[in-house]
C-alpha cells in the first residue's frame, strides 16, 4: 500500500489578475511553490485569504453586515490546519505596519489585510500544535510578526544599497551564513548563495526565535522558533532557483509528526 499523501497548505495572494480572457479577482499562488513542495513529496493545498477591501486599517475590518473578517480567520484556521501536515506561508506583499505598532512607510505596497489576517492566524495555530512550517520573504516576516517582532520597513535605508531587491520583480543572489547546529545549517551547510528580493527585513526579533542565518551585511535572513520540529523562516526564496532542501525538510518533518504526533 502507497504512503499515505503528506498534505502542504499553501498560502496565497488575493487580487485582480489576468489570464487568457479574463481580468478579475482571483486566490493564487505562483506555481514554483507548488512544483517544490510536490518535488519534495507533498501534496499542496491553497487557502486563500477572503477579498480586500478598500476598509481603513485603524480598527479590526469588518464589512456591511458586521463581520469581523480577523475574529473569523482566527476561527477558521484551526479547522484548516486540522487537515495538514505542514504549512508553507509564501511571499508577496507588505505586512500591514500596524500589526508591528508602526504607521506604513508609502514606499509600502501590496498591503493585504485580510491576508495579513489569515496568515497571522495560521501561524499562531501552527506554533500552538507544533505543525512544520517553512515560512518564505513575506511569511517569513509574517511569522516575526507574530511572535510580536517588528520589521525594518525599507532596507536600503539601513544597509546603503538595493542589493537585496534590484528591481520590482527581480531577484538578487546574496551570500549568506548560516549558525551551526541549526536546521538550516543541516539542510544547505555553512554557506549558501541565495536569491533575493525584499525591500524589508526583520528588525526587533520575535519571542521564540533565533536567528540562523544572516547575509555578509547582517541583514537576518533566516530564523527557526526554539523548541519546534520544524519551524524555519527565509528571507530568500528557494523556489526561484528550484532549491528543494529546505521542502524536503519540511516534508521529512511532516513525515515524521504523522507517525508520531509527539515527535
Amino acid at each position: 500500500m502507497p504512503a499515505a499523501p503528506v498534505v502542504i497548505g499553501v498560502t496565497t495572494y488575493r487580487q485582480q489578475t489576468r489570464w487568457g480572457a479574463w481580468d478579475r479577482d482571483a486566490a493564487l499562488t505562483p506555481g514554483v511553490y507548488l512544483d517544490m513542495v510536490t518535488a519534495a513529496g507533498g501534496w499542496p493545498v491553497l487557502l486563500a485569504p477572503l477579498p480586500a477591501t478598500s476598509t481603513p486599517d485603524t480598527s479590526p475590518i469588518s464589512d456591511a453586515a458586521g463581520t469581523d473578517h480577523l475574529a473569523a480567520a482566527e476561527s477558521v484556521a484551526p479547522r484548516l490546519l486540522d487537515g495538514l501536515d505542514g504549512l508553507v506561508v509564501i511571499g508577496g506583499g507588505d505586512v500591514g505596519a500596524h500589526r508591528y505598532g508602526q504607521v506604513d512607510d508609502p514606499r509600502n505596497g501590496g498591503r493585504n489585510d485580510r491576508r495579513d489576517d489569515l496568515e497571522l492566524a495560521l501561524i499562531d495555530g501552527a506554533l500552538e500544535r507544533d505543525l512544520p512550517l517553512l515560512a518564505i520573504c513575506r511569511g517569513h516576516q509574517v511569522l516575526n510578526v507574530a511572535l510580536g517582532g517588528s520589521l525594518v520597513q525599507h532596507l536600503p535605508d539601513v544597509v546603503g544599497s538595493d542589493d537585496h531587491q534590484p528591481g520590482p520583480g527581480r531577484f538578487a543572489p546574496v551570500g549568506v551564513t548560516t549558525e551551526p547546529g541549526t536546521s538550516v545549517q543541516r539542510l544547505l551547510g555553512d554557506r549558501t548563495e541565495v536569491l533575493c528580493s525584499h525591500h524589508q527585513a526583520i528588525d526587533e526579533l520575535g519571542e521564540g526565535l533565533m536567528v540562523t542565518a544572516r547575509s555578509d551585511d547582517g541583514v537576518v535572513e533566516a530564523v527557526e522558533a526554539l523548541g519546534r520540529s520544524f519551524t524555519v523562516g527565509v528571507q530568500w526564496h528557494p523556489e526561484e532557483s528550484g532549491d528543494v532542501r529546505l521542502f524536503v525538510g519540511l516534508i521529512d518533518a511532516a513525515r515524521r509528526r504523522m507517525v508520531d504526533p509527539a515527535s
